[in-house]
């Protein structure tokens, strides 16, 4: 099977209008199960031996850089009011709005615990509300949220930042967006994940095609500076006909940008994912079509391939940061902001500061409770060692750049690349036999066909995969 014209706008390893094809062999033979390497390393190495107290003297030591590092702040709201059965969100699905409003008052302790860290001096340039649905709470709690984080953080007002909200929207009408504009968002993220009415009836989302797509302009008219929309393939009862026709559904609003995850049917893992049919999901030739035809529509549309699962059109922040090599990974996907601390706050929200990750605690009855006791609620977390941090800059660079500049390394860890990573650049000869990657005197290109496979690629120099791949769970790579 021919795969896809791949036309990316930009330089470097991302080659502008290469023309190749990716036979189906090549997805068969690669598309295992791994990472998504938001993190290195990733949260499957995080242990409850990195607690509040480590975590502090993580916050302590960022704030003394001689340059105030800015900061992203994100806020995890997880209610919902109806079940999507396809779902891996931390999520808890409820119509008692009293135990949201509970929710919301632990939350602003934790706000101002987590504030009183954090240099006043350091501007949060990013901010992102995820879920569960945060448009679940009302105008007046949410404008609350926004309230309290502008009084415990320094909330940067420049026309360049960031601030983000995800929505649901048969939850949402035009006036909600302008509001939501009116208290700060710039950014909105929409689900969709597909306009199929039987699609839709097999995952219980039951969403308006006309009202969402109205939204977009709605938003637009509000003055949101980007509106994003997720789509899944691998749902089930979706066809390439059917999902072709959401795709074009989609590209009549022109967002700008689209997400297309690959829907990882778990349901040993995700108790709601038993509702779904495991004979309704598609099988991998049908999956396969499903991608190729998505991606092949989105760059004939003139959209940018980011990387894995993200298109954006070519001037998008995420385009110029693709570009300009400054694009990055976290647990919201790509972004753009590499020098950030990112503060995560709420039930089982995932932070960054300094060399440190750290994450709260998973349930809402234990992360209520430490906050009733005045702690803060870190479950776990992860100090990196100059080891992870070498390869965290190095999995990065492939997930990111779809390049390894040795000597760059060299001059930055004080390493020999070929003898430190000798096993790495061995194991890597198959994918360059595959033509995935190529080796050239600067160091490692990742290839057009390669761009798909990214997380193959990158698991070749994780340290913890290599060392012990056994009782892992993650999504398959497509």
């Amino acid at each position: 099977m021919e795969f896809v014209r791949v036309c990316l706008k930009g330089t470097g390893s991302f080659i502008m209008g290469l023309t190749t094809s990716f036979p189906a062999e090549l997805i068969t033979k690669y598309g295992l199960a791994g990472p998504r390497y938001t993190s290195y390393p990733t949260a499957l190495q995080f242990h409850e031996g990195f607690d509040a107290e480590a975590y502090r003297r993580h916050v302590q030591s960022s704030n003394d850089d001689l340059i105030p590092r800015p900061l992203s702040l994100y806020v995890h709201l997880p209610f919902c009011k109806e079940l999507c059965y396809y779902c891996a969100c931390n999520k808890k699905v409820t119509r008692n709005t009293e135990r949201a409003e509970i929710y919301l008052q632990h939350l602003d302790r934790e706000i101002e615990m987590q504030g009183r860290l954090f240099d006043r001096d350091r501007q949060v340039i990013q901010l992102h509300f995820g879920g569960g649905t945060p448009t679940y709470h009302d105008d007046e709690q949410l404008g609350h949220v926004v309230e309290m984080l502008a009084q415990n953080f320094f909330l940067s007002r420049s026309e360049s930042r960031e601030f983000s909200i995800e929505i649901d929207p048969r939850t949402v009408s035009e006036d909600r967006i302008a509001y939501l504009s009116d208290i700060g968002f710039n950014r909105v993220s929409m689900g969709i994940q597909d306009f199929d009415p039987a699609v839709q009836k097999a995952v219980n989302r039951i969403q308006d095609e006309d009202k969402t797509l109205g939204l977009i302009d709605a938003a637009r008219a509000s003055g949101f500076n980007s509106v994003s929309v997720d789509l899944i393939y691998g749902l089930p009862l979706q066809s390439a006909q059917s999902f072709e026709k959401t795709i074009e559904s989609v590209l009549t609003a022109r967002p700008d940008r689209v997400s297309v995850y690959n829907y990882a049917h778990l349901p040993h893992l995700f108790r709601a994912q038993r509702m779904i049919s495991t004979e309704d999901v598609p099988a991998p030739d049908v999956r396969l079509q499903l991608l190729a035809s998505t991606v092949t529509r989105l760059v004939d549309a003139g959209y940018v391939y980011i990387g894995m699962d993200h298109f954006a059109l070519p001037d998008d922040e995420l385009s110029i940061a693709r570009e300009n090599g400054t694009l990055q990974r976290n647990f919201q996907g790509y972004s753009t902001c590499r020098t950030t601390d990112l503060v995560g706050m709420g039930v089982s929200a995932i932070g960054k500061v300094g060399n440190s990750f750290v994450q709260n605690r998973k349930d809402i009855r234990d992360w209520q409770a430490v906050l009733d006791a005045g702690e803060l609620p870190v479950w776990r977390g992860i100090s990196l060692s100059a080891e992870d941090r070498l390869r965290r800059a190095v999995i990065s660079a492939i997930m990111c750049q779809g390049q390894v500049r040795f000597n760059e390394f060299e001059r930055e860890y004080g390493i020999d690349f070929d003898d430190h990573f000798a096993l790495e650049l061995e194991s890597l000869k198959p994918l360059q036999d595959d033509g995935l990657v190529k080796f050239t005197d600067a160091g490692l290109d990742v290839t057009p066909t390669g761009l798909l496979l990214l997380r193959v690629i990158a698991m070749k120099f994780d340290e913890y995969l290599i060392n012990d791949l056994q009782g892992k769970s993650y999504s398959k790579v497509i």
